[in-house]
């Protein structure tokens, strides 16, 4: 079955058929969703979903976009959220500096924060980075160390991915690999062993192809297990099935 590494159902695009849709996962070849928490009222919304539906599994954390809601008192709460028996990494956490939305001293700061509360509490961890790939390897070079995870929505080089794999980490691969202009993501896709890839949707963006630019949701997932198949010249269900296998690794579940 497939299982989707990072989504966010609590988003208001689902708030018509949210329900439905989620009903409709299972005949779709959906087994397994994370949905992945990014602010403190996402983090809340995931923990009532995983609640709900006994398929869904929540990640807390704070998107870097949303560090400056963290102080004391709010990360207190967080690592509380971590010890909800259906909460299974802290995520997604990490660096952007496309949109630089808080300073990136705010965002270093609060994403070794986060590294060092899932460490605290054997958490592994979901990590976003855009357009601060170095920035973000150095800190987790220096503060993941005994840490696992997945680096979300992986936009880097193929030789950053491996350098990930060496350290112990899954690379989340969506539907950028199925775009024309996806040809990094494709590389990366044919270079890291299917042992250390797990699928995502990061629904509902980054549809693929031929959802291209509309809503996306995890039976989607489907063409990009297709795409990765077509690149390691495999069966689309061996990628489902050992993208499974890695993602409950990973989760612990």
């Amino acid at each position: 079955m497939i299982f989707d590494t990072h989504a966010h159902y609590d988003d208001a695009q689902f708030d018509n058929d949210r329900d439905t849709l989620l009903k409709s996962m299972k005949e779709n070849g959906v087994g397994t969703i994370v949905n992945v928490g990014a602010s403190l009222e996402g983090c809340r919304k995931a923990l009532a979903l995983a609640e709900k539906y006994s398929f869904v599994y929540a990640a807390v954390g704070i998107h870097p976009d949303e560090t400056g809601s963290l102080n004391e008192e709010t990360f207190a709460l967080l690592k509380n959220w971590c010890r909800e028996e259906k909460v299974v990494a802290v995520g997604e956490i990490g660096l952007d500096y496309y949109w630089d939305k808080q300073p990136r001293e705010v965002q270093k700061k609060w994403f070794v924060r986060q590294l060092a509360l899932a460490k605290e509490e054997g958490l592994p961890v979901n990590i976003h980075s855009r357009e601060a790939a170095e920035d973000t390897f150095q800190i987790m070079k220096e503060h993941a160390k005994g840490l696992n995870g997945i680096i979300h929505c992986f936009s880097g080089s193929r030789e950053l991915a491996e350098e990930y794999v060496r350290l112990g980490f899954y690379i989340g691969i969506g539907g950028v690999v199925t775009f024309k202009n996806g040809k990094k993501l494709k590389q990366v896709a044919k270079t890291v062993p299917l042992t250390s890839i797990v699928l995502e949707t990061d629904c509902p963006y980054l549809a693929p192809e031929p959802y291209r630019g509309k809503r996306n949701q995890s039976a989607y997932i489907r063409y990009v297990a297709e795409e990765i198949a077509r690149i390691k010249e495999i069966s689309t269900e061996e990628v489902i099935k050992q993208t499974e296998q890695n993602a409950r690794k990973v989760y612990g579940l």
